[in-house]
């Protein structure tokens, strides 16, 4: 027998203890792992007996579960009477459950992302299983699945190519489209959830169809349609895209293709409805007012709302009553604020008259110019949308709009108008402090002692932060005209910058972001990536074998970036998840190239770089 001894001294004292381990012992647990089990009638399946057991079975009803999931115990004893009832069928049919927290493979292979899931495996290929968890169900669906001349139900997603989309897509008043890349984890992910959509939307009257073309084999239509990353979903309606921008899954997509194939606009009938949005909204107010549905200008304000209906509420009228309460006649699109954003300083409403001359993007134009107040009500639930325009003037306090708040909020905002007016080119905000907590935190004014900070959020990520001082409209003029006359210093979050950085991995800092990712005389490959992130741990060895491949580059730099304690201080380098990695070309700075799609390895990483560096001093075949 092969063995080896390990010797481990105890702390503390000179006693050792000798272990023995067999090598034979460890055949034997991976022989009890491709054992199959059997637990009260339920075989027991895992990474390594899955496949030998269901090679050469017809039906196979798999449970993926995890031994804490609530709903998992609960389906326990239901599961075993299913397992009972196959096993007495003719011919019996297996039923098995899978560890989905230890069977990481399995779970993975199966796309299993909650629990229970059950599937049954047919020839080896899965069929979802989507109906309710009894007996009765279950065994019905098995019994159906196994049956010899059963087969899977026809896709409902249509197969758009080259040759057919124009014809499908031109004629349809509403289509989803997903442009898909056969070897995207995310296209595989989002494939049954878009499936289940469209089988869902289908059933309509009349239906919503769901399409998919594969981007890779039909380059010219991802081309046409600006297709750039995968999955990559778009709204076409009679022919015109529009961007999809609503869940990835079955009920997300479904529930939001119902709203997307109604009216973009709302009508209103009564002027109460319009007083009511005046008193107590709190969102930008825009109203199409139409003699009729016949109205020229009507059927070009419901053609340019379908670009807006992502961003804004719509409506139109064709009440004469409500345009008396305008002041303005039918042929009109106007734009106003609620009441508690309305100034002295600003028009109470922005009129566009509609004349059949006028194009789409002109409607889009008014509604985008006017959308905010001079100075509006900056949150979370409303900053993506409207405040992503730079540079922004943000006035944190404690801002509350109900009636016992509402008097100190508009004094301070008061003050901020008075500067506002003056500085047209800049959007300005007042955002509640208890929102945006963090951001001030980044910006060094936690502590201020302040009852009221200042920001300004530029171009680029650039963050300037107003010295703590009492607060008046004389103070946040002077702060801004410093700003205008590039007097100010911008605020970095940085992790101090290393003293030694001469590994094969050049560590970036946010002070230092500029310095080595932004210089032009270097290609650079960064990492941006999280400490607690699982798939950045299990990329760092590779990152390191690659920074020592390229390591005698002259112009290129492989680099990494901590984004959760660092800013990231250039806009075109988004990070959205962990690890995000960007190509950063000597001569397109501003053009990064995201890495996306392929396998983390050093031969993808490395076939990445060498297919958008500028500059190797070596050959490819070398390499």
């Amino acid at each position: 027998l092969a063995r080896m001894a390990v010797l481990a001294a105890q702390e503390g004292g000179g006693e050792s203890v000798i272990q023995e381990v067999d090598d034979d012992d460890e055949d034997d647990d991976d022989d009890e792992d491709s054992e199959v089990k059997e637990e009260n009638g339920v075989l027991v399946l895992n990474d390594a007996n899955f496949d030998t057991f269901t090679a050469d079975k017809d039906t196979v009803l798999l449970e993926f579960y995890a031994p804490w999931c609530g709903h998992c115990k609960q389906f326990a004893p239901e599961y075993e009477k299913i397992a009972k009832t196959l096993k007495e069928n003719d011919p019996p049919i297996p039923v098995a459950k899978i560890d989905a927290t230890a069977a990481t493979s399995l779970a993975s292979r199966f796309d299993v992302s909650g629990y229970p899931t059950i599937k049954i495996l047919k020839k080896g290929q899965p069929v979802d299983y989507d109906g309710s968890r009894t007996e009765d169900a279950i065994v019905a669906k098995v019994k159906e699945v196994s049956d010899p001349n059963w087969t899977p139900p026809p896709e409902a997603t249509l197969v758009l190519t080259q040759d057919n989309f124009d014809d499908v897509v031109n004629d349809a008043d509403i289509i989803l489209v997903e442009f898909y890349a056969p070897w995207c984890g995310h296209c595989k992910r989002l494939a049954p959830e878009y499936e289940k959509a469209a089988q869902e939307l289908s059933k309509r009257s009349p239906p919503i169809p769901l399409a998919k073309v594969d981007a890779t084999s039909e380059t010219e239509l991802a081309k046409k349609f600006d297709v750039t990353g995968y999955p990559t979903l778009k709204i076409f309606r009679k022919g015109k895209p529009y961007d999809y921008s609503g869940p990835r899954e079955k009920y997300g997509i479904v529930d939001y293709m119902i709203e997307q194939a109604g009216p973009p606009s709302k009508q209103i009938q009564a002027t109460k409805q319009v007083q009511e949005f005046l008193k107590d909204g709190d969102d930008v107010v825009i109203i199409g007012i139409f003699s009729g549905e016949t109205d020229q200008a009507y059927q070009l304000y419901q053609e340019a709302a379908n670009s807006l209906r992502e961003d804004y509420k719509l409506h139109h009228t064709f009440s004469n009553e409500i345009a008396k309460l305008l002041k303005v006649h039918p042929g009109k699109l106007v734009v106003m604020q609620p009441e508690k954003f309305q100034s002295k300083h600003e028009p109470k409403m922005y009129v566009l008259d509609l004349k059949d001359s006028t194009d789409g993007s002109e409607i889009k134009e008014h509604v985008v110019k006017h959308a905010l107040p001079l100075v509006g009500h900056r949150k979370p639930s409303n900053d993506a949308k409207r405040y992503t325009k730079r540079p922004l003037v943000v006035v944190y306090y404690t801002v509350d709009f109900s009636f016992d708040y509402r008097v100190a909020t508009q004094y301070w905002r008061g003050k901020v108008l008075e500067v506002a007016k003056d500085f047209p080119e800049y959007v300005f905000a007042v955002s509640d402090e208890e929102d945006y907590s963090s951001e001030i935190k980044d910006l060094g004014l936690l502590e201020s002692g302040e009852d009221v900070n200042v920001a300004i959020l530029d171009e680029g990520g650039k963050k300037y932060a107003m010295e703590p001082e009492e607060f008046d409209s004389d103070a946040l003029r002077q702060f801004v005209l410093a700003f205008k006359k590039g007097k100010l210093k911008p605020i970095v979050k940085s992790q101090p910058v290393p003293k030694n950085n001469k590994g094969p991995v050049k560590v970036v800092v946010g002070k230092t972001f500029d310095t080595i990712v932004m210089d032009p005389k270097n290609d650079v490959l960064i990492e941006f990536y999280a400490p607690w992130c699982g798939h950045c741990k299990k990329l760092e060895p590779v990152y390191t074998e690659l920074g020592k491949k390229y390591k005698n580059e002259k112009n290129l730099v492989i680099a990494k970036m901590d984004a959760t304690a660092n800013d990231v201080t250039n806009d075109h380098y988004k990070v959205e998840g962990f690890p995000t990695i960007y190509f950063a070309p000597r001569d397109k700075k501003n053009n990064p190239i995201k890495f996306e799609g392929g396998d983390r390895d050093i031969e993808q990483l490395s076939k990445f770089i060498e297919e958008h560096t500028t500059k190797l001093s070596r050959t490819k075949e070398e390499l």
